[in-house]
């Protein structure tokens, strides 16, 4: 069950799991996130991906060339164009996250008002828009509604779900969880991995 105390013993700060415990218990009751293992493995991943449940905002804030090439190598050519990116957040969103996940050119502003928010980053316009008529919410007008917490709670819980998260969840299959929540390159993989064995032991 999901409650402040299990959020703590699963190694939440306690002003985070005061801050977090209604919303994620509301977004578990409402997408069958309704046992131990399948709590655990939601909550270690939401974890990970909000450095403890504190960022739920993407940070496009580079300062140097070098990082903005090695972080998108494929949509910024060189150290030249990097350059030109550096501490503008909007514009780098713009540019990276240009035609992708269902956003426009780079002119439509689309790349900066889906950017990544939320528990699990949700990005991009198709994916908003799947959550705003899977949740009936107004994600594609009032996007940073992502970045409140019951918003945030309920979007990742929809991804969780719909990234197949219950039936891995289930056969404790943490690897392939990451994988469909992050992709090939499984960025934290051994972090997610204890945080889901310590929060197991929290929700057992």
């Amino acid at each position: 069950m999901i409650s402040i105390a299990t959020l703590i013993g699963a190694g939440i700060a306690p002003t985070q799991a005061r801050l977090w415990a209604g919303p994620l218990a509301a977004a578990a009751l409402r997408f069958g996130i309704d046992r131990p293992v399948r709590e655990a493995a939601w909550v270690s991943q939401c974890a990970h991906e909000s450095g403890n449940f504190i960022h739920l905002e993407e940070n496009l804030f580079y300062t140097t060339a070098e990082r903005v090439r090695a972080m998108f190598p494929s949509r910024v050519p060189s150290l030249d164009v990097a350059a030109t990116l550096l501490r503008n957040p909007k514009a780098l969103a713009n540019r990276v996250y240009a035609n992708k996940n269902g956003n426009g050119d780079e002119s439509s502003g689309d790349g900066w008002a889906y950017r990544g928010r939320g528990l699990i980053q949700l990005t991009g316009r198709a994916n908003y828009l799947a959550a705003a008529a899977a949740l009936d919410q107004p994600y594609k007008t009032q996007p940073d509604l992502v970045s409140q917490p019951l918003h945030a709670a309920m979007t990742a819980a929809w991804f969780f779900v719909s990234a197949n998260g219950l039936v891995l969840a289930d056969a404790s299959n943490i690897d392939a969880l990451t994988r469909a929540i992050n992709g090939p390159a499984m960025a934290g993989r051994d972090d997610r991995r204890q945080r889901f064995e310590q929060a197991v032991r929290a929700f057992a």
